[in-house]
């Protein structure tokens, strides 16, 4: 039976999750690869942090790079998690050395991912980063191979765990996004120090990149699109979404258009009826729409060191198996740059939230504004205050474009009547 060695950089939460799972299925990997494995090297900042497992001090390297140099590695699992620094070197080592590479980090995947499988390709190893996105959904896989001659032409879906859990506990529970995100926090499923990239969009943008590239056999875009997170959403939002029979959910979503490739991230107020709406907690959902498949529904957990791990187990017998792949799954040499679809032209319904004084004459200088970007009112409500003398006034328009809606948003900024800047949620 060949053994393989294994090295595993990054004991955080996944690193010490997998360095587990693999410790105790050696018997059941050797049953469905043939292979036996051998865990040879493994690194971290802390050898003595309080882990599942106990540490083999004679394995340890606090700097990975020195693995490279004392030990012959066939296999390298990446979990740092960083866009650059220790990550994109120990990921780009070890493929110049002809050492296969599984890694879960989508932050280097959508940054480097490009020049990382031209050098997988160039010294025919596989990096494999299905845990990038998705966390247990093997989203990557299928498309690469599940619909493999399928045109897709668009995806969407629930990418972020983090920020589906707060959406779905405010509506439960009535309670605001800051209370809902401590308890997120202390539940391990947001970030204890800083949350920011799961709120404000990056993470879902980041793996949204993934998923065109693969969709559409295209290089991964660098070009700066529409993200928008749901730190502004208020449970007085989900409320309203509520009685008018939305729901309120964080959506990732690319698609081509007239040839040009389309990416963006934002909140988007959703039918109750529809799939997506009656996706809750920390679950995800991808939705591929192609053919000769028509819509193709994904759904699980997107989040968590268990999820990931299978992923990352996925993609580890995969490779026992012997299967060398083209990282996005068609050579690099035939992935393309798209141009991108002019935002501006997008064109859609429109919530929007004003807080104001509560006095005549404000409700008629918000509709003038409307009016003069051409911007048709199809639904208003007024929600006053008496005692504040202050009002909510909620407007739902036609379809209308992106740069009349951003005009008509400057128009207001001059308004004294309106005393914060108005929530603006997207009709999908």
């Amino acid at each position: 039976m060949k053994k393989i060695n294994v090295a595993l950089v990054g004991l955080g939460q996944i690193g010490n999750y997998l360095m587990n799972e693999l410790n105790k299925k050696k018997k059941d990997i050797e049953l469905k690869t043939g292979k036996k494995i051998d865990i040879v090297a493994i690194s971290a900042k802390n050898p003595n942090k309080k882990r599942l497992f106990k540490i083999n001090k004679k394995l340890f390297y606090k700097n990975p790079l020195e693995i490279f140099k004392q030990k012959k590695i066939d296999i390298i699992f990446e979990c740092v998690g960083l866009s650059d620094g220790i990550s994109k070197k120990i990921v780009e080592t070890a493929l110049k050395n002809k050492i296969h590479v599984i890694t879960p980090n989508k932050a280097l995947i959508s940054k480097h991912g490009d020049y990382l499988s031209k050098l997988a390709e160039k010294n025919k190893v596989n990096l494999e980063f299905e845990a990038s996105v998705a966390g247990g959904i093997p989203i990557l896989r299928t498309i690469k191979e599940g619909l493999a001659t399928n045109k897709i032409n668009k995806v969407y879906g629930i990418l972020n765990g983090t920020c589906n859990y707060i959406l779905s506990e405010m509506e439960a529970t009535k309670e605001t996004f800051l209370n809902v995100l401590t308890r997120a926090q202390k539940l391990g499923y947001a970030e204890p120090g800083n949350p920011k990239l799961d709120l404000n969009g990056y993470d879902a943008l980041a793996k949204i990149r993934i998923l065109s590239s693969l969709s559409f056999n295209k290089n991964i875009s660098k070009q700066k699109c529409l993200m928008e997170g749901i730190e502004n959403i208020e449970s007085k939002d989900i409320d309203i979404a509520d009685q008018l029979n939305f729901r309120i959910k964080l959506l990732g979503i690319t698609e081509l258009i007239n040839n040009k490739l389309f990416e963006r991230v934002h909140p988007c107020l959703v039918k109750k009826n529809s799939y997506i709406a009656n996706v809750s907690g920390v679950m995800n959902a991808v939705i591929l729409e192609g053919s000769p498949v028509g819509e193709s529904v994904l759904q699980g957990e997107g989040a968590g060191p268990g999820a990931t791990s299978s992923a990352l187990m996925s993609d580890f017998l995969s490779i026992l198996r012997g299967n060398i792949k083209f990282p996005f799954g068609v050579s690099s040499k035939k992935r393309k740059s798209i141009s991108s679809y002019d935002l501006n032209k997008y064109s859609n319904s429109l919530y929007f939230r004003f807080e104001v004084n509560d006095k005549p004459g404000v409700l008629s200088q918000i509709t003038q504004s409307f009016a003069k970007r051409n911007i048709s009112v199809e639904r208003l409500i007024q929600i006053p205050d008496h005692k504040s003398k202050k009002a909510s006034i909620i407007i739902i328009t036609h379809k209308t474009n992106e740069l009349d809606a951003n005009r008509c948003l400057k128009l207001f900024k001059t308004n004294k009547n309106i005393l914060k800047i108005p929530t603006r949620i997207r009709l999908f």
